[in-house]
């Protein structure tokens, strides 16, 4: 059977390489050949999923050095029926690639946004005096220099050989081991895995109306690898809430952890238990 992989495209993204590598897998462990289906905004990319224009849709959810993706959890808790089947582990290498010939004849630096604020750090030392300009890809970055040796783009080293565009200086990443963690999401219900990702929000916001979803975990043992808010959207201080929490260590403390947080949260949704799997076991 053929699967559809929705992805941030174009071609050289580091999400379509985790798309690409995820897509190796399934052939050799299921035998389903796959095919990759760029679209321009991680949104898209997820409601191409939702839509049933594709079967699987690869996000990425949480960076090493930029912390969480914003735009992946609110459009996860935007979107119904969404199930992450598994998470996959990315190393991510960024270079300044460019058709000039040196430092000091970048003027502007193109990239998307989390590619820019991970190479902050770099960009503030050697670059300080450079216009950063957002794009919506890392590959959309390399498109926009190839006429102008004024100009860089910060892409990954796949990128540049795929386009062909030189490297003007490799590793500028401000993190040494910075990866991302992708989520393989679709309409299917998932199987279980070693962690379970869930959204909330609480009733009112009130002196201990976060304290008490949390005590529930607390009080039964069961680890919390991360929590992060995102705003409603609706007004000024209303919150979401997302949890990755350990689900294997006890099931059924899990499940009666969830029925008790029902009954503390305005609404919960579960997005799924999975497994994790490093981008290196699947090539």
């Amino acid at each position: 059977m053929d699967v559809s992989i929705a992805h941030l495209g174009p071609t050289g993204t580091n999400t379509e390489a985790a798309a690409a590598a995820y897509a190796q897998w399934l052939l050799q462990t299921h035998q389903n050949s796959a095919y990759l289906c760029a679209y321009p905004s991680i949104a898209q990319t997820l409601k191409a999923v939702a839509l049933k224009q594709t079967t699987l849709a690869i996000v990425p959810v949480e960076n090493s050095t930029e912390g969480g993706v914003g735009i992946t959890l609110d459009t996860v808790w935007q979107l119904d029926g969404l199930h992450i089947q598994q998470e996959l582990v990315l190393p991510i290498t960024h270079g300044l690639i460019s058709r000039g010939n040196s430092l000091k004849s970048i003027k502007t630096v193109f990239s998307h946004p989390q590619a820019l604020a991970q190479c902050q750090k770099w960009l503030e030392k050697e670059l300080p005096a450079v216009q950063l300009i957002p794009t919506n890809s890392t590959t959309e970055a390399i498109w926009d220099i190839q006429q102008d040796p004024t100009a860089a783009a910060i892409a990954s080293p796949r990128a540049a050989q795929i386009y062909n565009t030189p490297i003007l200086v490799p590793d500028i990443h401000d993190c040494p081991d910075n990866c991302t963690r992708f989520w393989v999401m679709s309409l299917a219900p998932s199987a279980t895995g070693q962690w379970l990702s869930l959204g909330f929000s609480v009733p009112e916001n009130v002196p201990g109306a976060l304290v008490k979803p949390l005590e529930i975990f607390a009080r039964r043992h069961i680890n919390l690898r991360r929590i992060e808010s995102r705003p409603t959207k609706l007004s000024l201080g209303d919150y979401i809430f997302f949890l990755d929490l350990e689900s294997t260590t006890d099931p059924l403390s899990v499940q009666d952890a969830l029925t008790e947080l029902a009954r503390h949260t305005k609404l919960l949704k579960i997005f799924g238990s999975y497994p994790i799997i490093p981008i290196s076991s699947l090539q």
